[in-house]
């Protein structure tokens, strides 16, 4: 496809998205202030899956399988688009955030951040780290828990270095590792292009989970580099050019 009618296509898909985003934005902060927390997850649901219509694009789920249900993990996926967040939303509905400070000192965004139960990550002490996981469990009882462990976005398409501020939350929190990896993301929206490339198939892949009962007894370079490996591992294969 060519790139002027991706321009068009994008522009109007920005559009409805921009709309359908404030939509969703007031009616969250109307059910959280009313604290009808079911209401509001139902919203930011159909926000994360309206998004993928608008934008003309399915979403893949693969490795559902390797999901027990009930069950609550961290959840750690590469960071590749501004997508990303909506198609972890679309697959793992009520999933908690653990995320950058700053976000949560924006007025109005930083309540809806609230709402969801994000949880800014103020320090890389185990103490703190430990205290706000339990925190997370006591209120969200015990829901899975997003990380992006690059802590940005990539602009080549392949993995950043891992921060290891993920390992806190390891270690207090003693869940299992859902590794999952978001394929076709960087080729249809990169941080570093405005338009959408609509050849790319859209895939979340869930991997195997990595038990904490195993990780455990690694070093934490070991459970860096078995985490990243598996994230990594089917990337290669889906890479669109």
């Amino acid at each position: 496809m060519k790139i002027a009618p991706n321009y068009i296509y994008t522009i109007l898909a920005y559009m409805f998205l921009h709309i359908l985003t404030a939509i969703s934005v007031i009616l969250s902060l109307v059910f959280y202030t009313l604290r009808w927390k079911k209401a509001m997850n139902t919203v930011i649901y159909f926000w994360a899956r309206g998004s993928f219509l608008i934008i003309g694009k399915r979403l893949h789920a693969e490795g559902l399988a390797n999901l027990e249900k009930g069950k609550k993990y961290i959840l750690m996926a590469n960071h590749t688009s501004m997508f990303d967040i909506m198609g972890i939303m679309s697959v793992f509905p009520g999933v908690a955030w653990f995320g950058r400070e700053y976000l949560i000192k924006i007025p109005v965004f930083g309540t809806l951040l609230r709402g969801i139960n994000y949880v800014p990550m103020k320090t890389t002490n185990l103490r703190n780290t430990k205290e706000m996981v339990n925190e997370l469990i006591k209120n969200t009882n015990n829901q899975t828990v997003a990380i992006f462990p690059e802590g940005t976005r990539t602009v080549t398409g392949e993995l950043s270095k891992f921060r290891k501020g993920f390992l806190h939350v390891l270690k207090a929190s003693e869940l299992d590792i859902l590794p999952v990896t978001l394929i076709g993301f960087f080729d249809f929206k990169p941080k570093n292009r405005f338009y959408f490339r609509y050849r790319p198939r859209l895939t979340v892949q869930i991997h195997p989970p990595l038990f904490y009962s195993e990780l455990k007894e690694l070093a934490d370079n070991e459970i860096i580099n078995l985490v990243q490996s598996r994230i990594e591992s089917v990337l290669p294969t889906f890479k669109t050019a």
